[in-house]
């Protein structure tokens, strides 16, 4: 099964062919095109969503016939997949009509992808033999950070989110307030490398809670005071980096291995932009180690961590549910399902 995933939930407008064996348990990546504006969001230090859209418009129908040329197919597909939310409302139309439209045109199945699911299935790329259930998964990106229960392809439980900003938001702040461009979260990693952890104590929000919730808001008012109150140099930019990074990583961590025993976990599943940080995959193998998990741990490769199609469309091989066009839309805050 070939299946074509397009994805315009946010500033990347990109499109993947993938081929699904399933007697073979391998997904293939025929092509994965993504042509981004984050150039144009550094300018102003975060996404305009106009901008994005416009953008986009520009992007989608040269990136689709990329993709099919670089799979070497025409329309030659079974099927295709589409993200509906949530996003960007603008953004999200352009891809969800322009899928429909290839739909019709095409004569071909339409499969409507939750974009968060679609960063979880990243992780199924070339892994399909190795991850068992029940899983942990830990989407932590830009816009969100969840923790959720994946029992199998058709049982997913949320088990907590963030209460205020993502982690990787937060990123985006601090470095903000540290002058770095954007996205911030690249550049911190960068920074931290450098630093000492230990120079500056920043708060671990909600690390001993009885729940599986996050909040990176107080992390950030902390940095912003710390900054206000320092002398900054390359020196203490690169430990308030650092120390930052240690805050949201410990966090992310205690209550990712938290849920993992309570559940009996086979598999932790790390997924979202953020999963490409190096120190966060060190740190969580380290520990997994260190506290004698038994759980296997998956990452992604890097280039599927931020957004992609092929993410969108592994996830609609998986979930394979066509359904009439009238009922494919785009849904910003749609969150799971």
């Amino acid at each position: 099964m070939r299946i074509l995933g397009i994805e315009t939930s946010c500033d990347e407008t990109s499109a993947a062919v993938i081929e699904a064996i399933p007697g073979e348990n391998k997904i293939k990546v025929l092509s994965n095109v993504v042509a981004s504006s984050v150039l144009l969001h550094a300018e102003t230090k975060g996404i305009i969503p106009e901008v994005a859209a416009r953008q986009q418009i520009k992007f989608i129908i040269p990136v689709i016939k990329e993709a099919l040329n670089d799979a070497k197919m025409s329309n030659d597909i079974d099927a295709i997949a589409v993200t509906a939310g949530p996003g960007l409302i603008g953004s999200l139309l352009i891809g969800v009509e322009t899928a429909k439209s290839l739909s019709l045109s095409w004569n071909k199945s339409i499969i409507s992808v939750n974009h968060l699911i679609g960063h979880i299935y990243a992780n199924f790329i070339d892994e399909l033999n190795n991850i068992q259930f029940p899983a942990i998964v830990l989407i932590v990106s830009g816009g969100h950070t969840d923790l959720l229960l994946m029992k199998n392809h058709n049982k997913l439980i949320l088990l907590g989110g963030t209460r205020d900003d993502a982690a990787g938001e937060a990123f985006d702040k601090i470095g903000r307030l540290l002058n770095f461009p954007y996205p911030g979260g690249p550049v911190i990693e960068k920074r931290a490398e450098k630093g000492n952890v230990k120079a500056f104590k920043f708060p671990r929000p909600m690390l001993d809670s009885n729940d599986f919730d996050f909040s990176f808001s107080g992390l950030k008012t902390s940095v912003y005071n710390q900054v206000k109150n320092t002398k900054l140099n390359e020196e203490t930019i690169n430990d308030i980096s650092a120390g930052a990074q240690q805050a949201v990583i410990d966090v992310l961590i205690s209550k990712t291995f938290k849920a993992v025993k309570k559940y009996n976990a086979k598999s932790i599943l790390l997924s979202g932009g953020v999963a490409a940080n190096q120190k966060l995959r060190d740190d969580i193998q380290l520990n997994a180690r260190r506290y004698s998990l038994n759980a296997g741990i998956f990452f992604p490769e890097k280039k599927f961590c931020t957004d992609n199609a092929a993410m969108i469309a592994t996830a609609a091989f998986f979930n394979y549910k066509p359904v009439p066009l009238q009922k494919i839309t785009a849904n910003p805050s749609s969150h799971f399902s």
